[in-house]
C-alpha cells in the first residue's frame, strides 16, 4: 500500500526523533557512569562456617566522607545559589537600593549605569562583610579543610557569624512579627531562639525599611531644587518648559559642591556599624 508523501514524511520525522531521544539517553547513561566513582568488588575468603560465596561491595573510599564527584556537584550548586545568598544575607540590598535612589534623585537617567552601581554595591558589600567572612574562614572553613570537624559541624559554625550580622541589623518588631506568624515564642533578647527561617525575612524587611528611609532623606534637597525651579519658571511664564530639564544641572552642581558621593557612601557604610 502506497502512503501519501505527507504521511511518509511524518513517519520519517518520528523515526528520526526516536533515534535522537535514544542517542540522548545513551549519552546520559554514559555520563552518569563516568561521573560515578569506581566501586571495588571482591569476594571474601570462605571459611568452614560460611554457607556459600559472599560478595562485598565498597562504594568510594568507604570512610563516610563526601567523594570528589559529589563535592563538585555541591560546589556547582552553591555557585548557582550564591547570588541569592549575597542578596539575602549581606548588606548588598540596602546599598544597591540607596544607590538607585541617589541616581533617581539626581534625575540623570542612566548615569551611573546599572553595571557600575551593582559593581560598586558588591565592592562595598565585601568591605562591610570582610570581618564576618574572616570569622567564617577561621572558625569553619579552615578547620573543615584540615579535617578537624565534619561537614555538619562546619556548616553549623559557619552560619553563626552570619546570624550575628543579620541580628544586629534586624529590628525587634520585624523579628517579633515573623515569630508570631510562625507561632513561636521569643523573649526579645536571645539570638539562639530565632530560627534561620525567621531571621532571614526579618532581616530583609529591616533592610528594605532602612534603605527606603535613607532614600527619602536623599530626595529632600533635590525636591527643594525642583520646587524652586518650577516656581521660577511659572513666575516667568515658561509653563511649557519641563522643570526637570532646568533643575538637573543645578542638582548635579549641588551634588558635586557638597561632595555628595562621599557623604552618601560614608553615612551608608557607617549605618552598618551603629
Amino acid at each position: 500500500m502506497n502512503l501519501p508523501g505527507k504521511s511518509r514524511s511524518m513517519m520519517k520525522n518520528k523515526l528520526i526523533s526516536k533515534r535522537i531521544v535514544s542517542a540522548i539517553c545513551l549519552l546520559l547513561m554514559v555520563g552518569i557512569l563516568c561521573i560515578l566513582s569506581s566501586m571495588t568488588v571482591f569476594a571474601s575468603e570462605l571459611s568452614s562456617d560460611t554457607p556459600g560465596n559472599v560478595l562485598s561491595i565498597n562504594y568510594g573510599d568507604g570512610n563516610g566522607e563526601i567523594n570528589g564527584s559529589l563535592r563538585i556537584l555541591l560546589t556547582l550548586t552553591l555557585i548557582a545559589i550564591a547570588p541569592t545568598l549575597v542578596i539575602m544575607m549581606t548588606s548588598f540590598t540596602r546599598i544597591v537600593i540607596v544607590l538607585h535612589f541617589t541616581r533617581a534623585a539626581l534625575n540623570t537617567q542612566t548615569a551611573p549605569p546599572n553595571q557600575v552601581l551593582v559593581g560598586f554595591a558588591l565592592i562595598l558589600t565585601f568591605f562591610i562583610m570582610e570581618p564576618t567572612i574572616t570569622e567564617i574562614n577561621e572558625q569553619a572553613y579552615q578547620p573543615y579543610e584540615a579535617g578537624e570537624m565534619s561537614l555538619d559541624e562546619a556548616l553549623e559554625k559557619g552560619v553563626v557569624p552570619l546570624r550575628k550580622f543579620m541580628y544586629t541589623q534586624t529590628q525587634v518588631k520585624d523579628a517579633e512579627l515573623f515569630m508570631d506568624i510562625a507561632g513561636l515564642s521569643w523573649d526579645g533578647e536571645s539570638l539562639e531562639d530565632i530560627p534561620l527561617s525567621v531571621l532571614l525575612p526579618s532581616f530583609m524587611l529591616s533592610e528594605l525599611r532602612m534603605a527606603f528611609w535613607i532614600g527619602f532623606i536623599i530626595y529632600i534637597p533635590f525636591i527643594v531644587i525642583d520646587m524652586v525651579v518650577a516656581s521660577t519658571l511659572m513666575s516667568m511664564g515658561m509653563m511649557m518648559l519641563p522643570p526637570t530639564t532646568i533643575s538637573m544641572p543645578f542638582k548635579i552642581l549641588l551634588f558635586v559642591l557638597a561632595d555628595g558621593w562621599n557623604l552618601i557612601i560614608g553615612q551608608l557604610v557607617k549605618s552598618f556599624y551603629l
